[in-house]
């Protein structure tokens, strides 16, 4: 091979590496898996798992029973001091509060913006929705079920009605809409989609408010090709189980 040929080919390749590099980063991958610390029926949990089948991302998933105390070794608390679950590592970058690594997985790895908008107005309405979700509707049914599923108590009719309340808001925000912050689905519609499938599951009737039920239906087709009933109806189901034990 000549002196000149071989310049010729090494400049290619050179070439070849830039390319593959700049495709490499361009695909806004992860350079390996997510870790994600999680238990399957945690509500929280199924949010992230479906979020991360959306966006195609690869979850390396890191089974913890809380209900064995495996969030609370020495590892866990040095990682996550108020040891919850979802909890993220992204190549050493640690996250938890599902609400919170919903938003930064689609802001590291998200094909475009739609899941959450960079648009001020329209981040602002899905980040309102995620809000409601965390501080209301998530809370309401959280403090009508959790007494039930984990201390045996009874129905609450108070607290039952509290709950509904805050479905009637949502049945409102959803009036005009095919999804909770416009037109197209976004992170905070995978947030609340998942408190709903637990009521479904537990049997409760929200009949009443028909924007939830035809939002409800809507999400669950848009969801199906990413494994919506694997993650968050099984996931729904478990509970369920605990529920209905006697």
């Amino acid at each position: 091979m000549s002196d000149c040929l071989e310049d010729e080919v090494k400049l290619f390749w050179e070439y070849v590496k830039r390319n593959a590099a700049a495709r490499s980063k361009s695909s806004r991958m992860p350079a390996q898996p997510i870790k994600l610390y999680y238990l399957p029926p945690s509500p929280p949990c199924r949010s992230v798992m479906l979020l991360a089948k959306v966006l195609g991302l690869e979850l390396d998933l890191e089974l913890t029973n809380i209900l064995e105390g495996q969030h609370m070794t020495p590892e866990y608390l040095k990682m996550n001091p108020q040891h919850t679950i979802p909890t993220m590592d992204d190549n050493g970058f640690i996250l938890w509060e599902s609400r919170a690594i919903l938003s930064y997985l689609v802001n590291a790895y998200g094909r475009d913006d739609s899941l959450y908008p960079k648009n001020p107005r329209l981040r602002a309405v899905v980040d309102a929705r995620l809000n409601f979700d965390l501080g209301t509707l998530y809370l309401r049914y959280f403090n009508l079920y959790i007494p039930m599923l984990f201390r045996g108590e009874e129905y609450d009719e108070e607290q039952a009605a509290k709950f509904d309340e805050a479905l009637g808001w949502l049945n409102t925000m959803l009036d005009g809409k095919a999804f909770v912050a416009g037109d197209n689905m976004t992170i905070a519609d995978i947030s609340i989609v998942v408190t709903l499938s637990n009521i479904h599951a537990f049997g409760y009737d929200y009949s009443a408010h028909e924007n939830v039920v035809n939002w409800f239906d809507r999400m669950k087709k848009t969801l199906e090709p990413y494994d919506y009933e694997e993650i968050d109806e099984t996931g729904a189901e478990i509970l369920a189980s605990f529920l209905k034990k006697d």
